[in-house]
Formats: C-alpha cells, sequence, structure tokens
C-alpha cells in the first residue's frame, strides 16, 4: 500500500516526452515517412568474428543474414542493400552480447538523482570490477521502490575494448553506429526520448538539422494549441467576473476599507509578536546546522532532514546507528534525542538505516541550568 506521507515527484520531462508520442501517433504514416530521414532499425550482433543482421520496425524483426566482418562481408553487405531499399533509411543498432556488455541494478539515495553519472563515474570500481576508464555505460531510472529517500537504477555498460573493436568492424564493412545496446537489457527503439545509449558522445551521430527542425516545429504548434485549450476558457472566465465585480464595486467600497483597517491591526500584532518570538525563539538554524555537522562523524551520513516547531527528523545510515542518541543528547543545542522508527541493516552498504527524532533545547531550561 502506497504511504500517504510520501513525496509525489511530478517529472515535467517524462510527461511531455509522453505527450509528443501521443501527438506523434496522430500523424499520418505517409506524412511522417515524408519528413523522417530514418525509417526502421538495421540491428547488427556480433558473434564470434559474424555480424548477424536484422531489420525492425513497428514491433516486428525480421532476421537478414549472417556476414563475416571483413571485405567478404562488405561485399555480402552491398548486395543486401542492393536489394532491400529499407535499409538506406534505416537506424544502425550494435546489439552486444552478454561477452561484450553487463547489466546492474543499483539502489541510491535519492539525493544523488541530479549527479547520477557523475556519481557512478565515480564509484565504478565499487559497483562493478572495471575502473571508469575500462567501460562505457549509461544508466536507466527503474520505478521507485518502496524505500523513502531511495532510487533504483540499472548500470549497464561495455567494455571499451570490445565496444571500440566491434564498433571499427563494423565500419570496416561500410556500417556506422547510431546506437549500442545490451541484448539482456533491450532498447524500445521508438521510445527515442526513453532509450539508453552505450555509444559515447564522440561516436554519436547528430540528428538532421531538417528533422530538429520539423520536430521543434511540431512541439511548438502543439504547445500553441494546448496553451490556446487552456486559456480561452478561463479568459472567458475573466471576462464574467469582470463584469459581476463592476455591478458589485459600490456596495464593496466601505468592506474594503473596514477590511483595510483590520490588515493594519493584523500587521501591528503580527509585528508585537515577531519581536516577541525573536526575542525568545530558538537557535537560529545555521547554528544548529553547524552543531550537527560536526557532532555527527564522516562515516554517518544523512538522506533526509527536517526541522519544524523546535523539533527536528533525521534519516540515514551509519556503522552505528545507536550512538547517535548520546551524540545528539551529548550537545547543548538538543535533547530528548529517540529513534522514530527500528533501526534496520542495508545489506549493500553494511550500513545500519536510522530515523532519529530530537528537539531544540529550550533557552529557558538552559539558563535555569545555568548554561549560556
Amino acid at each position: 500500500m502506497s504511504s500517504l506521507n510520501s513525496t509525489i515527484e511530478l517529472d515535467l520531462n517524462q510527461f511531455f516526452r509522453w505527450w509528443m508520442r501521443e501527438l506523434a501517433f496522430l500523424v499520418p504514416d505517409k506524412l511522417r515517412e515524408l519528413f523522417d530521414d530514418h525509417q526502421g532499425y538495421l540491428i547488427v550482433s556480433p558473434d564470434h568474428g559474424q555480424l548477424a543482421l536484422s531489420y525492425y520496425y513497428r514491433g516486428n524483426t525480421e532476421a537478414l543474414a549472417v556476414i563475416p566482418a571483413n571485405d567478404i562481408g562488405k561485399e555480402a553487405l552491398k548486395n543486401l542493400k542492393a536489394g532491400d531499399s529499407r535499409l538506406d533509411k534505416a537506424w544502425l543498432v550494435l546489439r552486444l552480447t552478454g561477452a561484450q556488455a553487463l547489466a546492474r541494478e543499483l539502489v541510491l539515495p535519492a539525493a544523488v538523482k541530479e549527479n547520477l553519472q557523475q556519481v557512478i563515474a565515480y564509484e565504478m570500481d565499487r559497483f562493478t570490477p572495471f575502473k571508469p576508464g575500462q567501460v562505457y555505460f549509461s544508466v536507466k531510472p527503474l520505478p521507485a521502490g518502496t524505500e523513502q529517500g531511495q532510487m533504483r537504477v540499472l548500470l549497464v555498460l561495455a567494455l571499451k575494448t570490445q565496444l571500440d573493436h566491434w564498433y571499427a568492424n563494423l565500419k570496416a564493412v561500410g556500417l556506422t553506429a547510431d546506437l549500442a545496446d545490451y541484448d539482456a537489457v533491450v532498447n524500445k527503439l521508438e521510445d527515442k526520448s526513453g532509450r539508453y545509449n552505450l555509444l559515447p558522445p564522440e561516436l554519436q551521430k547528430p540528428e538532421s538539422l531538417l528533422t530538429r527542425l520539423i520536430y521543434g516545429g511540431m512541439a511548438g504548434l502543439a504547445v500553441i494549441l494546448a496553451l490556446a485549450a487552456l486559456v480561452l476558457p478561463v479568459w472567458f472566465e475573466y471576462l464574467a467576473v469582470n463584469e459581476l465585480e463592476e455591478k458589485t464595486k459600490v456596495l464593496s467600497k466601505e468592506a474594503k476599507k473596514i477590511e483595510t483597517l483590520q490588515q493594519e491591526i493584523d500587521g501591528i500584532v503580527a509585528q508585537a509578536k515577531q519581536l516577541v518570538d525573536e526575542k525568545t525563539a530558538a537557535p537560529a538554524i545555521v547554528s544548529m546546522l553547524e552543531t550537527l555537522s560536526a557532532s555527527i562523524k564522516d562515516d554517518t551520513w544523512l538522506t533526509f532532514a527536517q526541522y519544524a516547531d523546535k523539533h527536528w527528523q533525521i534519516q540515514g545510515e551509519s556503522p552505528a546507528a545507536s550512538s547517535l542518541i548520546g551524540i545528539l543528547e551529548a550537545t547543548d543545542l538538543f535533547s530528548n534525542a529517540r529513534f522514530a522508527s527500528p533501526v534496520t541493516q542495508d545489506k549493500s552498504t553494511d550500513l545500519e538505516r536510522f530515523q532519529i527524532t530530537f528537539d531544540v533545547a529550550d533557552k529557558a531550561a538552559k539558563a535555569d541550568d545555568g548554561q549560556p
């Protein structure tokens, strides 16, 4: 069952990608083929010095031929293209096997989402037997799990030596790969925005200017139509409201005067309350954060921290979560530290996950104890 306290993330990029796919579905096939300079996919699977060729288009895959990765294969490919005009406009996919690539599911703190590629590259030798300089890799987000503050991703990687070798073999027979993936994690080829690519940027071919202009124009037109559909009803409602406001303006003058006086009184009361609150307030947020950071050891990290009404709640992982209670109680600013939920063990990191709540010590109580 979903938790009502879980955070709802709205991915606008994903929404607009879905929206554009739905709009593209409405475009007639003939019109789409007229403007799209690529149609279908020529999939090349390398194996023991040979290249297995197949053609994929709209959910259907057709085996074509198996050719050697040499001059003989180049001539065979030339003859194959001469008899099949579809191949000239097909995207070329280099599909690696388990001998050249691997995939691994990872569970990471949600805080690394903004710098996911950099974090994976930095920790590559911990997640895999390889160093960053030995592999090309891509990361696919997976559906969120039940653990709050965690994210699931699929790391797909290929040895540089293997991918470079087969990329060169394709070039030798007259082919240039547009995309490289792994046969155990096959891309949904029609979903251009959601698929991954193991080719490094320097080996990827840029999309044609005409295609970018066409899709950009279609996207702009779709946005204009959507905005018109949203704005016009609001505009008509706005006109109707203005008409009603004009009719009631005379009757509302006295009410506005009273409301203005009430706002002035409320402002004076709020200012007075603010002065009292500032005088008796808890320590500044910056001071509390400095104390929290200085107290917690470097082997402990937080994935969540929330402060409200002199009350803190923190979540994270530590080699010894039970020691944190005493550490927090030993500070001058915090008191009443306790676990909000049972401590659990993270098998992937061998660390203890914790959720601790504690209060900000009352300044009046500190003064009674003779503390500054």
